[in-house]
């Protein structure tokens, strides 16, 4: 199948691996380029030193194209891009709008760029700026994410803009690959989907709480980051969401400390990144201090295995997968079901 995005990316199938931290690792983006996906590594919780190990460790396993997302707020966002440079990387990919000159940059190095958005005016403004490519993600999607669902935001950008559009929100087979591309899109991009693989780095008890949980077991909470972030529904979310104003703060300045611990951050660095999170919005300084202290969260659950403790980001297609199967597997799957159902399309007509 050779989509605008296949062609761009040098992948063999239109699938995208999203950037998920703790989780989109060297393990698991090899095992997709290999497939013939499109693997992004999230470097968002590495270290400039342990994301230049990675892109060695992927390319001693493929040689396949691969991409790396990278914070746009980061403090050392700029010297990431050049590492991406240095290493040849195909793609970055950015979970906030990088800033002109920062795509100018990548542009210059002969690295593609390609952020997500939520919104048609997003996907307009980062067009305008020369990026080779978006990700739309609908309000089904895991993580961070929207009001509006991929059906009714997918086709709006599509018309928007002239570059490849990549679907997130809601794809896991080969009905939502021929979907997206009905609706105008280059390809698909899943998160939770390649979470729930063989190849996935997170533990088996974590993996066995995404495949029990029902199609409504997923919920959207502001109380982790102070922004709508979808995640699934668990006692310890439960907790967050109906703790009072001095419980947060506590619960907060715990996980900051946690946080200022393992990143080796001083109180003034600390209190830096939380703002930095703030990304412009008026959150409480509970809030301010669980954005900063995020990642403690993630890596409670997807490296220690202790869901109780921590935040399982998750799309609603959590709610109907059942299996765990390895990349490769996964992705034959879904361009076989895809090949059948164009097969069954063409019968209509």
């Amino acid at each position: 199948m050779r989509t605008a995005l296949t062609g761009l990316l040098g992948c063999r199938h239109p699938i995208v691996q999203t950037g998920m931290g703790y989780v989109a690792g060297a393990r698991l983006v090899s095992a997709v380029a290999a497939a013939g996906g499109f693997g992004i590594v999230a470097s968002a919780t590495m270290s400039l030193e342990q994301l230049r190990d990675t892109i060695h460790e992927i390319k001693d396993k493929t040689d396949q194209n691969f991409g790396v997302n990278v914070r746009a707020d980061a403090p050392d966002a700029r010297d990431r891009i050049e590492l991406l440079i240095r290493e040849r990387v195909r793609l970055a990919s950015f979970a906030l709008a990088p800033d002109r000159d920062l795509i100018r940059r990548c542009a210059d190095g002969g690295v593609l760029t390609m952020p997500s958005v939520g919104a048609v005016r997003h996907a307009e403004k980062v067009a305008g700026w020369g990026v080779d490519a978006v990700l739309v993600q609908g309000g089904e999607g895991g993580g961070h994410t929207g009001p509006v669902p991929t059906t009714l935001l997918l086709p709006r950008v599509v018309d928007a803009v002239g570059i490849p559009v990549v679907a997130a929100g809601g794809f896991f087979d080969g009905r939502g690959l021929l979907a997206a591309l009905a609706y105008g899109a280059a390809g698909i991009a899943m998160g939770t989907r390649f979470l729930l693989t063989a190849d996935s780095p997170v533990g088996v008890r974590v993996k066995r709480l995404y495949l029990d949980a029902p199609l409504t077991g997923t919920v959207v909470t502001t109380r982790v980051d102070g922004v709508p972030h979808r995640v699934l529904r668990t006692p310890y979310i439960d907790g967050l969401e109906s703790s009072g104003r001095v419980t947060a703060l506590l619960r907060a300045t715990r996980h900051a400390m946690a946080f200022r611990r393992l990143a080796g951050l001083s109180w003034p660095e600390l209190v830096r990144a939380g703002r930095a999170a703030r990304h412009g919005r008026e959150l409480t300084w509970a809030q301010t201090l669980m954005a900063a202290g995020t990642p403690v969260l993630l890596r409670e659950a997807m490296v220690e295995g202790r869901p109780e403790f921590g935040v399982m980001s998750a799309g609603q297609v959590a709610g109907v997968i059942d299996d765990l199967p390895s990349c490769a597997e996964l992705i034959e799957r879904i361009m076989k079901d895809a090949s059948e159902g164009l097969d069954r399309l063409r019968a209509v007509r």
